[in-house]
């Protein structure tokens, strides 16, 4: 008997693509996660930058938490359609305006 046919005895071709398929699943499954998640933290630091742009300044927290986002976004593999708000937001005040009487 060859290795062949002793492999086919056991079901070996089956259970390879039993597995194949299974892998499969799984890399689609681990590739919807990842953009799920690097929707949500654009979304996150879009909705950050227009609420403190608004306000004209970001307390340090909001700054770190913006900053921690950012990296997560790109440590995902997502491209560079963040880095102009980055910069933007990055530079706003981090104490609000005087207001003069």
């Amino acid at each position: 008997m060859t290795l062949y046919e002793i492999l086919t005895l056991i079901g070996f071709p089956t259970l390879f693509l039993a597995i194949l398929a299974i892998v499969r699943k799984i890399v689609i499954s681990i590739r919807a996660v990842k953009l799920g998640v690097q929707a949500m933290l654009r979304s996150q630091m879009i909705d950050d930058y227009n609420k403190y742009t608004e306000r004209g300044y970001a307390p340090i927290y909001a700054r770190d938490n913006f900053e921690n986002c950012y990296q997560r976004y790109h440590a995902l593999g997502a491209n560079g359609v963040m880095d102009d708000i980055h910069e933007k937001f990055m530079r706003l005040p981090t104490r609000p305006p005087v207001e003069r009487r």
